[in-house]
């Protein structure tokens, strides 16, 4: 068996099952097979193999699902894949040949089923990597901040239970209108390329990784600059999107027979950890731009969203949106919650009329990276929070945010209830970084890193 030539990368993990993703080769016209075996730590049998077979509709890569794991504990793993000169081969017989499992060893560990017990997270967005000519520009400078990470996950205390990336986890309109990615081709390689780096490789095979799209996995600001001659890239880029990232997210339903559902009716998803809760939106592939109805997401997906912040239980509830759902930006460009102003009042009011307590706003896209207060003028119970964290690696052709591209000090918003408005309760961080989030009972600290892992900033958002 030969190595994966993308991943494994570990999704969705839950108390007691996981998803990992992971990519053969073609091999001519011969039948490519991947599989995993796993064990607890500390174990000496392996489970038996665990197969499916790779198509080149999904790029040669599959999520297996591995059942029946135990909560709050360590396993370890090997993948690989295989062709086969028989086309008769079936992802039973597979197991009747003699295996050699590829050498590398990853871990995993499944999430404690204790309900408040304290959670770390990683949070980042934009990761930038040129490609000019099928040949990537300065590959490992991207990476360097996975390998900062990764010292933040072997030090970790609680370990760290997921990484969330909210958006431009690829560019692939990297020079832009210049030379943007458009074949599906191009789009896959881009992908490849982007999550096979040493670093953030190891990263994704050992902690599970949360993924949503914005702007760049299309075209810059999608879809205010859409046109007549964007329906392939539209449709190549959600094809590569959904291969690549949501194929192991909760998006997918998990079905009895420990396979997930083929159907993907929306991206947008929920997870929970205890009595932290996540609601991952999508804010870029559901907006209606007619002033009729001008919506960053849709009715369905706001009416998710209302029903489980009025009647969840948990005790936290991040919101994960790509676009920034506050501050506003001074040069609005149209493209975040600022230019929805009606959608994100309706979200205001619902939080603040149903008292709703400990919701934080998880966002990226702006490189640049900081933490705001949100407050009502006539209702000193309302408090909303927002995280912004970007980016991983940003490109010498874009600028960083800094304190003065936002505006403070006016009404962000104004209802009959009273006024909304915000204060920075951070420095604005202007340089690659990435954010740490630890949940305990009192309160979400905030820890932005530098490409290095070096803290730049801490915040302590209490907990009510």
């Amino acid at each position: 068996m030969l190595k994966p030539t993308v991943g494994p990368l570990l999704g969705h993990t839950t108390t007691d099952h996981a998803r990992v993703f992971l990519r053969g080769d073609k091999d001519n016209n011969n039948p490519v097979f991947a599989g995993i075996r796993y064990r607890r730590k500390g174990d000496i049998a392996w489970s038996r193999g665990k197969f499916v077979r790779l198509f080149s509709y999904r790029d040669f890569s599959a999520v297996i699902v591995l059942k029946g794991l135990q909560s709050n504990t360590a396993y370890e793993y090997q993948a690989g894949w295989k062709s086969t000169l028989s086309p008769a081969h079936t992802v039973e017989t597979i197991l009747e040949l003699p295996l050699q499992w590829p050498k590398d060893v990853y871990q995993l560990r499944t999430p404690p089923d204790k309900s408040d017990a304290a959670r770390s997270y990683i949070v980042g967005s934009c990761r930038y990597l040129r490609i000019t000519a099928g040949v990537p520009s300065r590959p490992a400078l991207g990476d360097r901040t996975f390998a900062g990470i990764n010292r933040i996950v072997e030090q970790a205390d609680p370990p760290i239970s997921a990484v969330l990336m909210t958006g431009d986890q690829v560019y692939l309109d990297d020079l832009n209108i210049i030379a943007p990615d458009r074949s599906h081709k191009d789009m896959l390689f881009k992908y490849r390329t982007a999550f096979s780096q040493p670093h953030i490789k190891k990263l994704m095979s050992s902690v599970p990784t949360y993924m949503m799209l914005d702007d760049h996995e299309i075209e810059d600001n999608w879809p205010t600059n859409r046109n007549k001659n964007d329906e392939s890239l539209y449709a190549n880029a959600l094809d590569a999107y959904e291969t690549y990232q949501a194929s192991h997210s909760p998006a997918h339903e998990l079905l009895s027979d420990g396979t997930l559902s083929q159907a993907l009716p929306r991206y947008w998803y929920l997870f929970a950890h205890g009595d932290i809760e996540w609601f991952v939106t999508d804010s870029r592939t559901r907006r209606n731009l007619s002033m009729e109805d001008r919506r960053i997401l849709d009715a369905e997906q706001e009416q998710s969203l209302l029903d489980w912040l009025i009647n969840s239980t948990a005790r936290v509830k991040f919101v994960v949106t790509s676009v920034m759902f506050y501050p506003d930006r001074r040069l609005n460009g149209g493209d975040a919650w600022q230019t929805f102003p009606a959608q994100r009042l309706r979200l205001l009011e619902a939080i603040r009329s149903h008292r709703i307590k400990n919701v934080i706003f998880v966002s990226g896209d702006v490189h640049g990276s900081l933490t705001s207060l949100l407050a009502h003028s006539q209702d000193p119970d309302f408090q909303v929070h927002t995280i912004v964290s970007s980016p991983f690696c940003n490109s010498k052709l874009l600028p960083y945010a800094k304190a003065s591209t936002f505006i403070f000090g006016k009404p962000m918003a104004r209802a009959p209830s009273g006024e909304y408005q915000y204060e920075l309760t951070s420095k604005v961080i202007s340089q690659d970084n990435f954010a740490q989030l630890k949940v305990t009972a009192q309160s979400v600290q905030v820890t932005f890193h530098d490409r290095d892992g070096a803290p730049l900033e801490v915040v302590d958002i209490p907990l009510r």
